[in-house]
């Protein structure tokens, strides 16, 4: 029987052999044949594989330990025995279970996907055999990731759920406790700076304010070295260079609730630079490179300084080709004299070429629309300043949420590289289609589609029909940013429109047109572009209200055969204008600027004659290096006027393009198109009217007697000016992945509306309480302002923005708001 001669049962290389001293009397003998028992999943060509052992060889006991350690080594079996009778040499192997599911249970502090993440370095993860003896590390290792983050209560259990056909399930169960607090941060041997000042720097804290609700006292490992890193910088970047941390303890109370943390210092004394050298290889270019050395001698000796200098020269390498230089700072400290000369040395290495672009994470955008914003070219040397500038221009087309680029060495050639653009989409568009209700708008009925990135082809295409109580529209258009490949855009639009103004808070007037437009530009460099365009409207204009300010208009162009016939306008349109972009992205900028001048003007012999200039610019000046707290500053300015005559009369502007202000895309907290000129009448006989502009009097018979204003409603004008200053904050309680698609900031906004041809004096003849009614709509002093906060969301039915404001100065009569929503606008 096999089994009565049995030689060998190893679990581990160098076990026993089985068998009243077997070990000692065993006989070698020749392999007739090889049968393999229990194999599952793998196959029996791989397990022989791993057999170093064929038929015909003479198997002594050496060769057999060999064997059984090549099959453990394979780790596809848990327990291996070996047997042979006549010949035949029996190996029978129980396989290691293969992982069906990894299910966490218990754990807050870290994500599944962390987890599972680490897991998938050691090997563990579904379709993988389980090795159990790697289970003990593994909690070991979980569990000491929780000692870092303070947590020294934590525990970590593996457990393994058998499943049919030698699977299994393997479940981690968490019990994380609570965090150990840091009670109290001592510094010693401190004598130039205070503990305060020390440990104020610091991200781990001993003490937290009762208002600070994001603040904790949780101790982490990482953090502490990061600490200790921030002290040493500090101290370095003051002239200290030989200061160093000599120690730090960490000690835990009885009950492993609290920790007291002591980091002892050595501070030494101050240095000044003596002397700065430049070595290596300059290139033949050591009087430039000098003359922008940042480093000065007799100054006192400045780390950041030393680093500045150093990415300063590797990017300056960069611009020319030499993508891996070395540059290193070599300080030779004279403790004597308190001096330290600093030696530079510059390697440039190779001069490297980019042999091929490839982009990944663009699934709807296509790859030639990135090629053609890119500045860094295939076949030309690596250009570092290339490379940031195509990473701009790619981030300011608003398609992308971030943007990453990395240059992968050629294997085998230290001359070449690839360029890797990874990145990710976001909504480059928007699309509305339903029912809604608004205070305002009433009942609202909108279709519309508009994207900036067409088909992933980078043209802007819409088509929007929106209806509500006050307005109906239809608009459709398209442009291509580069009808030539030198980036000559060419785009235009088809549109028609019924404007109800009684119905949206303005004065009564009615406004139907329709048009098309035709629009071109012309790139001058990176950031500068003009753009110019031509276009046809119609107007028709009806059930305008009496008021003073619309008659003056009215009367210049009515029919005076037919006083009560409706206006209509066949106009031309010209059109241009300058846009200037240094931002670092197209949407949610965080740093650069921008500067927008724009005209437009009906063309000699329209209907109407007039023109409208606008000049729009932003600022962004981050505060931190990760850009988490930005800065916004901007500004608008308009002007609009007639021009020409009419009938012997000076053109005048029409009022429907009047300027307005207020609502949550101008000045927050004061309702929409509510701020500035607002209407008033002027009863004259029996019938109002304004003075003829001829100069003859009132067209009707009467002197203007009463003047009301309590119902007066906004007007508009042709002058505004619009400020805000914005602080950019990270949005609490939102991961860190959603940076570039909410924005939250803090605010002040001021600006006004004003009428330029308003003539406040010629309304003196009033009587003198009457008058008084009157406001003065050309005065541009009457600033109002707000402050609040607002949040941006990217959401993919298009941008949403929604605030709270306050009015800090407003007049009598306006109409402000606390709250106010908009869709489709972001700044």
């Amino acid at each position: 029987m096999r089994l009565n001669k049995l030689f060998a049962s190893m679990l581990f290389v160098g076990a026993s052999f089985a068998g009243n001293g077997w070990a000692n009397t065993f006989q070698p003998f020749e392999v007739t044949d090889i049968q393999v028992e229990g194999l599952q999943r793998v196959a029996l060509g791989a397990a022989l594989l791993n057999l170093p052992i064929r038929v015909g060889d003479t198997v002594d006991q050496t060769k057999l330990q060999q064997a059984i350690k090549s099959l453990y080594g394979s780790t596809n079996f848990e327990s291996i025995s070996v047997a042979h009778e006549d010949g035949v040499l029996y190996v029978t192997v129980k396989e290691r279970p293969t992982i069906s599911a990894v299910t966490f249970e218990g754990n807050k502090d870290i994500k599944d996907e962390q987890l599972q993440e680490s897991l998938d370095g050691s090997g563990v993860k579904i379709g993988e055999s389980l090795d159990r003896t790697m289970l003990s590390g593994i909690e070991k290792g979980l569990q000491d990731f929780y000692y870092g983050v303070g947590k020294y209560g934590a525990k970590v259990e593996a457990q393994i759920i058998n499943l049919p056909r030698n699977r299994v399930e393997l479940k981690f169960n968490f019990t994380e406790g609570l965090a150990a607090e840091i009670r109290q941060i001592n510094v010693v041997g401190n004598t130039v700076f205070t503990d305060s000042e020390l440990i104020s720097m610091l991200e781990l804290k001993d003490y937290v304010a009762w208002w600070d609700i994001f603040g904790e006292r949780r101790y982490q490992k990482q953090k502490l070295q990061a600490d200790l890193e921030t002290i040493k910088t500090y101290y370095h970047n003051q002239g200290y260079i030989r200061f160093e941390v000599t120690s730090t303890q960490v000690a835990m109370t009885p009950d492993r609730k609290g920790l007291y943390i002591t980091i002892n210092v050595d501070e030494g004394e101050k240095y000044k630079v003596k002397e700065v050298n430049l070595t290596g290889d300059l290139m033949g270019r050591e009087e430039l490179l000098r003359a922008i050395l940042p480093l000065k001698e007799g100054n006192m000796y400045n780390g950041a300084d030393v680093t500045f200098t150093e990415e300063m020269y590797s990017k300056y390498l960069g611009r020319f080709g030499y993508a891996y230089p070395e540059v290193k700072t070599y300080p030779e400290i004279d403790d004597e004299n308190k001096e330290v000369t600093l030696n530079v040395n510059i390697q440039p290495g190779k001069r490297v070429y980019v042999r091929s672009i490839n982009f990944t994470g663009n699934a709807v955008t296509k790859d030639e629309v990135m090629r053609r914003e890119l500045r860094q070219m295939e076949g030309a040397w690596l250009n570092s300043a290339q490379i940031e500038q195509s990473k701009a221009r790619l981030n300011r087309l608003g398609f992308f949420e971030t943007v990453d680029t990395e240059t992968i060495q050629v294997p085998g050639s230290d001359d070449l590289v690839d360029v890797a653009v990874k990145v990710k989409e976001q909504p480059s568009g928007s699309f509305n289609a339903g029912v809604g209700y608004g205070t305002e708008s009433g009942v609202s009925l909108q279709f519309g589609v508009e994207q900036n990135n067409f088909l992933g082809t980078g043209n802007q295409a819409g088509v929007s029909i929106n209806t509500n109580k006050y307005s109906k529209s239809a608009n459709v258009s398209y442009t291509d940013p580069y009808f030539t490949k030198d980036g000559v855009s060419l785009g235009g639009s088809i549109y028609w429109n019924e404007f109800d103004a009684n119905e949206a808070n303005l004065e009564r007037y009615k406004n139907k047109s329709y048009g098309v437009a035709l629009n071109s530009g012309f790139p001058l460099n990176e950031y500068n572009r003009l753009n110019g365009g031509i276009g046809y409207r119609h107007n028709t204009i009806s059930e305008i209200s009496a008021y003073e300010q619309a008659l003056r208009f009215y009367n210049i162009y009515r029919d005076s055969d037919d006083p009560n016939a409706d206006l209509s306008f066949n106009n031309f349109e010209l059109n241009a204008g300058w846009y200037r972009s240094t931002l670092n992205r197209g949407t949610f900028p965080t740093d650069g600027s921008s500067q927008r001048l724009s005209g437009k003007m009906t063309i000699p012999g329209s209907d109407l004659q007039y023109f409208k200039t606008d000049f729009d610019t932003n600022f962004y000046f981050p505060l931190t290096r990760r850009h988490s707290f930005v800065v916004l500053a901007r500004a608008r300015l308009g002007y609009s006027n007639g021009y020409g005559k009419f009938n012997e009369n000076d053109q005048i502007l029409p009022f429907w393009e009047n300027y307005y202000s207020g609502g949550s895309s101008s000045l927050r907290g004061f309702k929409s198109n509510s701020v500035g000129p607002r209407s008033f009448y002027l009863i004259r006989g029996s019938e109002p009217c304004a003075p003829d502009p001829s100069g003859e009097g009132c067209s009707l018979p009467g002197e203007p007697n009463e003047l009301y204003v309590n119902e007066g409603r906004s007007i508009g004008g042709n002058a505004i000016a619009t400020a805000s200053l914005e602080l950019i904050v990270p949005t609490p309680f939102l991961d860190e992945a959603y940076t570039n698609s909410v924005r939250t900031s803090f605010f002040v906004d001021a600006g006004n509306v004003w009428d330029t041809e308003f003539d406040y004096d010629s309304y003196r003849t009033l009587p003198a309480d009457e008058f008084e009614k009157l406001q003065d709509f050309s005065d541009p002093g009457r600033i109002r302002a707000s402050w609040g906060m607002s949040v941006q969301w990217l959401s993919p039915m298009g941008p949403m923005v929604f605030s709270l404001a306050w009015p800090i100065k407003e007049y009598e009569d306006d109409e402000t708001e606390i709250f106010s929503f908009n869709i489709g606008k972001t700044f």
